[in-house]
C-alpha cells in the first residue's frame, strides 16, 4: 500500500492506498505492466472544447497544428501557452498577451483550460490543507497538503479508489472506478497553487522560495497501475519551464508492483517509495495482498536492481507500525536483513486509526525501540508524526467524501428498511 508518505527527503505526511487485489501467483518480473482500468479520453463529443490541462508538449503541438496553427509556428506556440498554463497558472486565453488576438480567440473556440472543481477545502489544527476535488464522471478524489519549516509536500492520487486492498488502509475499502487522466493528476497539484497564491506573475524574476516544494504519489490508488497517466503528469510538474519541481523532489510510492519498478526510473527519474509494513510473506500477504503475486524477495531483487539506486538517491521503505502485529524486535531485525545491499532509508508510520479499523497503532515506545534497532544497523528511521488527524487527512485515512457519505446511507437503508436519497 502506499501512503501518504513523507521523511524522505521530506517528512511527516499525510498517507493513501495503494495495493493490489488478491491475483494468481505469477513470476511477473517480466509480465507487461498491467493497465486495465478504463481512463477518460481528453477528448470530448465533436465540437466540444478540448482541455489543454495534461496534454503532453508533442500533443498540444499536433492540437494546435490541427486546428490550423502553421507548423513552422507550432513548436514556438506550444511554448508560449505551455508557460501561460503551467508557469504563470493563467485560465484565461485572452491573457496570453505575447499571441495575437485573432489567435487567442481561435484558442479560446477550440480549446478550455479546466482543473478539478474543489468541493471541499479543511484546515487542520495543525496546518494540514485537505481538498476534496471533483472530475469528470463526478467522481471524488483527496489531495493533501502538508506544510512544514523548510518545504511543503502535496500528496496527490493516481485512482478514483483502489484497486488494491490493503487492510491497514482506508482508501483500500473503497473499490476502483477508473484511473485519472494526466490532467486530472497534474491538476491536483495546480489547484494547490492556486489556494496557495503561488503562481508567479508574468515579467516578475522567479522566486526559488516554494509553499509547494514536494509532491509524493501516496494519494488514492496505484500509480503502476496508472503509469503512462501518471508519468505524463509528472513531466509537466517537472518541466523547467512550467511547475519547474526538481525529479528528485518528486517521490512516487508503489505497494510493490515489479513490472513498473525500473520503468519509473526510466521514464520518470522521481524518488522511490515502497508500501512494505511487514518483514514476512505470511504476514504481508494479509496487510499488503500484492504481496501475493509478487512476494518479498521478487520485490526485494526488483530494488537491488533498480537502474537509479545510489547512497544519494535511496530508495524509503514505509512501514506502518501495528500493535502485535509487525512491531516486535524480531521484526525489526528481519527488515535489517532484507535491506542488505539497497541504499535504503525507513520511514516508520504510526497507524493512523479509521472506523472499523482492525488494528492498533504500536505503543510509542515499542515504536521508538524499533527505530533504535534500524538506527543502530545504519540505517535512517525517522518516526512520522501524525499530520491531519483531526480531518481525516493522516496516512491511511483518506477516502472520498461521496463514498463515506454512500455508504452511510446503504447502513441506514440496510437497518431501518428506507431508501435515503
Amino acid at each position: 500500500m502506499t501512503g501518504w508518505g513523507l521523511a524522505l527527503p521530506f517528512s511527516n505526511c499525510a498517507w493513501v492506498a495503494i495495493r493490489p487485489c488478491n491475483q494468481p501467483k505469477a513470476n511477473a518480473v517480466t509480465e507487461p505492466l498491467v493497465k486495465d482500468y478504463t481512463t477518460i479520453p481528453r477528448k470530448r463529443p465533436e465540437g466540444d472544447r478540448v482541455n489543454i490541462v495534461g496534454l503532453t508538449r508533442d500533443e498540444l503541438r499536433a492540437a494546435l497544428i490541427e486546428i490550423g496553427t502553421p507548423e513552422k509556428q507550432a513548436k514556438m506556440r506550444t511554448g508560449q501557452i505551455w508557460q501561460w498554463v503551467y508557469q504563470w497558472g493563467r485560465r484565461d486565453f485572452a491573457e496570453m498577451t505575447n499571441l495575437a488576438k485573432a489567435y487567442r480567440a481561435q484558442l479560446a473556440e477550440h480549446f478550455t483550460i479546466e482543473l478539478p472543481e474543489v468541493v471541499t477545502h479543511q484546515v487542520s489544527d495543525d496546518g494540514t490543507r485537505k481538498y476534496l476535488v471533483r472530475i469528470a464522471g463526478g467522481h471524488e478524489v483527496e489531495v493533501v497538503y502538508i506544510p512544514e519549516t523548510d518545504r511543503g509536500t502535496l500528496c496527490i492520487s493516481s485512482q478514483v479508489g483502489c484497486t488494491l486492498t490493503c487492510t491497514f488502509c482506508h482508501t483500500g475499502t473503497q473499490k476502483l472506478v477508473r484511473n485519472l487522466t494526466a490532467g486530472e493528476i497534474i491538476g491536483q497539484v495546480m489547484v494547490a497553487r492556486d489556494d496557495l497564491g503561488e503562481w508567479p506573475v508574468p515579467g516578475e524574476p522567479k522566486d526559488e522560495t516554494r509553499l509547494l516544494s514536494n509532491i509524493v504519489l501516496m494519494g488514492m490508488g496505484e500509480p503502476l497501475y496508472n503509469f503512462d497517466e501518471v508519468r505524463n503528469a509528472m513531466k509537466i510538474a517537472m518541466d523547467p519551464e512550467g511547475i519547474s519541481l526538481s525529479r528528485r523532489r518528486i517521490t512516487l510510492s508503489t505497494s510493490g508492483v515489479v513490472p513498473g519498478i525500473a520503468k519509473t526510473a526510466e521514464e520518470i527519474g522521481c524518488q522511490l517509495a515502497i508500501s512494505f509494513h511487514a518483514t514476512t510473506d505470511e504476514v504481508r500477504d494479509v496487510l499488503v495482498p500484492i504481496n501475493k503475486k509478487w512476494n518479498i524477495k521478487t520485490l526485494l531483487d526488483s530494488l537491488r536492481e533498480y537502474p537509479r539506486i545510489s547512497n544519494s538517491e535511496r530508495i524509503t521503505f514505509e512501514y506502518v507500525m501495528l500493535k502485535g502485529v509487525n512491531d516486535s524486535n524480531a521484526d525489526a531485525h528481519r527488515l535489517i536483513e532484507h535491506l542488505k545491499g539497497i541504499p535504503s532509508k525507513v520511514n516508520l508510520i504510526p497507524f493512523n486509526p479509521w472506523p472499523g479499523s482492525p488494528y492498533e497503532r504500536s505503543d510509542w515506545s515499542r515504536i521508538k525501540k524499533f527505530a533504535d534497532i534500524i538506527y543502530k544497523a545504519g540505517y535512517a528511521s525517522p518516526i512520522r508524526t501524525p499530520r491531519g488527524e483531526d480531518i481525516m487527512a493522516a496516512c491511511g485515512q483518506l477516502k472520498s467524501a461521496t463514498e463515506r457519505e454512500r455508504k452511510s446511507r446503504r447502513q441506514i437503508a440496510d437497518e431501518t428498511g428506507i431508501s435515503v436519497n
